[in-house]
């Protein structure tokens, strides 16, 4: 098994990334999950919001076309190229990753006064966002 980056289809990485942070958007609106994650970090409606930073938008795109690249490369070293395939590389990694990753933020984490709330819209989001960036990318192979 290689990891060969010129397997990668960057249009594929590119694709699945946007959606990822499309997803974003919508599960953190007032549509969807907004009030309960704001419930769940302890967020004080009556303090004034924060002045939007540039970063704020940059730095999460930046990692999902990451998070992007690591799945291709997985895709292409495991062979994946199906739906089910690609549902079955969206499953592990988000898992495997986010699953570890915000369940110890979820735990160590002294400030969120909702840690199980925040814990489970969190982790759907990225599980979902696993999922998705995967099948983009299996099927684009």
């Amino acid at each position: 098994m290689t990891l060969d980056i010129s397997a990668i289809n960057w249009i594929a990485v590119l694709a699945g990334a946007a959606i990822y942070f499309i997803l974003g958007a919508a599960w953190y609106s007032p549509i969807l999950f907004a009030r309960p994650w704001q419930e769940a970090i302890g967020w004080d409606e009556s303090r004034a919001q924060p002045q939007t930073n540039p970063l704020t938008y940059v730095v999460p795109a930046i990692l999902y076309v990451l998070a992007g690249i690591a799945t291709a490369m997985l895709a292409a070293a495991t062979g994946t190229d199906t739906l089910g395939e690609g549902i079955t590389l969206g499953l592990v990694t988000g898992i495997g990753y986010a699953l570890a990753m915000v369940g110890v933020e979820a735990t160590f984490d002294p400030n969120k006064p909702k840690p199980v709330p925040w814990f489970l819209i969190t982790m759907a989001y990225h599980l979902i966002g696993f999922v998705v960036l995967a099948v983009v990318i299996a099927l684009w192979r």
